[in-house]
């Protein structure tokens, strides 16, 4: 929610902050901007003062509009079986996997890269010259060091921040492979959809073509009917047929990859109908912003910009070497001998340290430009998302008109060949046109909602379950 309201602060300043007139509305003021508002009945003004708690929940639930509405997602599978399908996806549960190798590395960086060490040297020493009869002597000896290398202070805070980019990045991963399941689960549900509403057209044809050939060939056995128009509806019937088989595998088809990718949504014995498809709820600009706010792309690469930034530091950091600090003793002489010392060991920096500076420096700009790239293209695919459900929807209700004004037309042709005006063939052609028309608006139908649904899947207003637990949170 923050990242969307910071997109609408990009793309809706408003130069007047305070609102007047008949009614009010509803502001979130973000950086001296007004982001979003939303009319309301009423006389009142309202500052950019006001964004109290109150006005914040609000504002959540009003942005909660985004979504569709219940009646139009009857067509799709339950939502539980959805985020079943999702979570146990594949990716996603490798880039889980990921986010806690993520949380384990930053352990690992907090708690340091220095260890305590502990060095034992036991030795024999032999003397040929001692105050000895013999003039020989043997003696045990040894030495026990203690040391650890000190991290100096600064160097920790900047693992630490690494390693939380780090796991912010891993997680924003995991949303991503959720993200792309949801994509990928629509386009399969869709697809089988599709495919089914096809079949049924074509078995529905099939069937009218059937009886219509019986009552053809009881006429022709009374003398009613004339052979060639007989001919003429078998080939028909043969063409029927044949759209009918190939409807039907394309649905076997869609199912089988919908019932593999997904076993936690298996397609229904019936498929649902699909309702005409509704125009995306809210302006298209809007959308465009929630896209991009809510990309995960865009996300990750953010935190990873923010993650080589702080190893940037911490290599500059790294110049100046840690040095290690130990505690010495030892014991000499069979006895005679003892000592207890401090050692300090401090590595003499060169060119290896600032060659590693320098080469995070770049890694960290290299990454920057690479986030002002995504955040360009996320964009560009933003409109052309929004853009696609737009044309999408143009184009079912041109095939809707056409298929209204094809069996308006049929209707005409029926009534004509009823009355001996037109033969067969043109009253056939008629029909093999309309039939056409109807496939050709199912497919649109489709392929609109696919579209628009696939606008409310990136903006995160449908299957996303960190989006309602937030709004929840809030009320």
């Amino acid at each position: 929610m923050r990242l969307f309201a910071r997109a609408m602060a990009e793309s809706h300043p408003h130069p007047n902050p305070p609102l007047e007139g008949e009614g009010f509305g509803l502001c979130l003021p973000l950086k001296g901007r007004t982001v979003l508002s939303f009319p309301f009945k009423g006389k009142a003004r309202m500052g950019m003062g006001l964004c109290t708690k109150r006005f914040r929940i609000l504002t959540i639930a009003a942005l909660a509009a985004f979504s569709l509405p219940a009646s139009a997602q009857d067509f799709l599978p339950p939502s539980e079986r959805v985020r079943a399908a999702i979570e146990a996806y594949a990716e996603v549960r490798a880039a889980e996997a990921g986010l806690t190798q993520a949380r384990e590395s930053a352990r690992a960086l907090n708690a340091g890269p220095h260890e305590t060490e502990i060095s034992v040297a036991p030795s024999r020493r032999r003397v040929d010259d001692a105050d000895t009869a013999s003039g020989r002597a043997r003696y045990t000896e040894w030495e026990v060091q203690l040391s650890r290398t000190l991290r100096l202070p600064g160097k920790a805070a900047l693992d630490k921040e690494s390693g939380d980019h780090a796991v912010a990045a891993a997680a924003l991963r995991q949303g991503d492979a959720r993200h792309q399941a949801a994509r990928n689960l629509l386009a399969a549900w869709m697809g089988w959809l599709r495919a089914e509403a096809v079949a049924a057209a074509t078995r529905t044809r099939l069937d009218s073509l059937q009886q219509e050939r019986a009552s053809l060939a009881r006429r022709l056995e009374l003398g009613d009917a004339a052979q060639r128009e007989l001919d003429q509806l078998d080939a028909t019937l043969a063409s029927a047929q044949a759209d009918r088989q190939q409807a039907q595998a394309d649905a076997q088809a869609q199912r089988l990859l919908l019932d593999s990718d997904f076993p936690q949504t298996p397609a229904p014995a019936h498929a649902p109908v699909l309702p005409e498809p509704a125009p995306l709820t809210g302006a298209a600009e809007d959308w465009v912003a929630r896209i991009v706010a809510e990309s995960h792309e865009l996300g990750i690469l953010e935190e990873t910009t923010a993650q080589y930034a702080a190893l940037a530091r911490r290599a500059e950091a790294e110049r100046t070497p840690d040095p290690t600090v130990g505690l010495r003793t030892f014991r000499e002489r069979g006895g005679m001998e003892r000592g207890v010392g401090l050692v300090l060991s401090i590595p003499l920096g060169g060119e290896r340290r600032d060659a590693e500076a320098r080469s995070q420096l770049a890694a960290a700009d290299a990454v920057r430009r690479q986030t002002e790239a995504m955040r360009r293209d996320v964009t560009r695919e933003a409109r052309l998302a929004v853009t696609r459900a737009q044309l999408a929807l143009s184009l079912w209700q041109a095939a809707r008109d056409a298929r209204a004004a094809h069996a308006a037309s049929l209707t005409r042709q029926r009534r004509a060949y009823t009355l001996g005006e037109i033969g067969l063939a043109e009253r056939l052609q008629a029909e093999r046109l309309d039939a056409d028309a109807a496939l050709t608006e199912l497919r649109a139908r489709a392929d609109a909602h696919e579209a628009l649904l696939r606008v409310q899947v990136d903006g995160h207003a449908l299957w996303d379950w960190e989006e309602t637990a937030a709004r929840q949170g809030a009320d």
